[in-house]
């Protein structure tokens, strides 16, 4: 984990445990402080602990922010790169796949949060074309408000990138359910209005005919894939470079002839 992402789990904790720090107390205080005292027997103490909380919570939005802004920095000298963002609901094999197109060796798990970092390499395509390609943390369904604000910036990420391959578990019973969550985010991340594409992985777990023939009907549009076998990689390799190709801009230029030296 990098110091982003431990400091975004540090804040979700704390963020979590204030509010739940003061009902804790005011159990105790019923338990013990009606007694004839002034006050319950916890009212010091649960000030002590609520201004400890707060200033820490401070203190790790502050470092977030300057995290922020170093990857702000960092992000300008990219601008010029395509960018391509992997999302998806958590296990959906984003970071298998991830490994499997830039041969690089990203921390791979079942279960939730595997990634906490944004992890960012650059992706060869081919002779002429190549990009950057960035994994992001996995979504959940109904995660809770705090968790959500922590991450943010790690997903404003997104918001940088040129194209977005929403990567779903083809064998999933809730790939429904899953697709409608990415979505969810995305859009509340503002980042509706970049190119999106889907990506259907763990083809392989998927052993009826039928079954296969219904999810190619329902997302006709999908690239369909086994990360974990490299079946099927270049697919996905031929789409960005087309995204890359119609992402350029064409420019028509009349150069007299006893300026040709300009052109280099």
């Amino acid at each position: 984990k990098t110091r982003e992402a431990k400091t975004q789990v540090d804040l979700a904790f704390c963020q979590y445990l204030l509010p739940r720090l003061t009902r804790q107390w005011t159990h105790l205080e019923r338990q013990m402080g009606g007694v004839g005292t002034r006050a319950g027997m916890g009212e010091t103490q649960i000030e002590i602990d609520r201004r400890l909380i707060r200033n820490k919570i401070s203190n790790l939005k502050l470092e977030l922010k300057k995290i922020e802004t170093e990857r702000i920095t960092q992000s300008q000298k990219r601008k010029r790169e395509f960018r391509v963002a992997l999302v998806g609901y958590t296990n959906a094999g984003k970071s298998t796949l991830f490994n499997s197109l830039t041969g690089n060796d990203v921390y791979v798990q079942d279960q939730l949060f595997a990634t906490l970092d944004t992890t960012i390499r650059k992706l060869k395509l081919n002779k002429t074309h190549q990009a950057l390609i960035s994994d992001t943390v996995g979504f959940i369904r109904k995660l809770p408000h705090d968790l959500v604000a922590s991450f943010r910036s790690t997903l404003k990420e997104l918001l940088e990138a040129n194209l977005i391959l929403i990567v779903l578990d083809a064998s999933s019973e809730l790939i429904d359910d899953h697709l409608e969550t990415i979505k969810m985010v995305l859009s509340d991340l503002g980042a509706n209005d970049i190119p999106q594409s889907l990506v259907l992985n763990k083809i392989d777990q998927v052993s009826e005919e039928l079954d296969l023939k219904r999810l190619r009907n329902k997302f006709s549009d999908a690239i369909i894939i086994s990360a974990l076998h490299h079946l099927r990689l270049d697919d996905v390799r031929e789409h960005i470079i087309k995204k890359i190709e119609n992402d350029f801009e064409i420019f028509d230029l009349n150069i007299p002839y006893h300026k040709g030296k300009e052109i280099s």
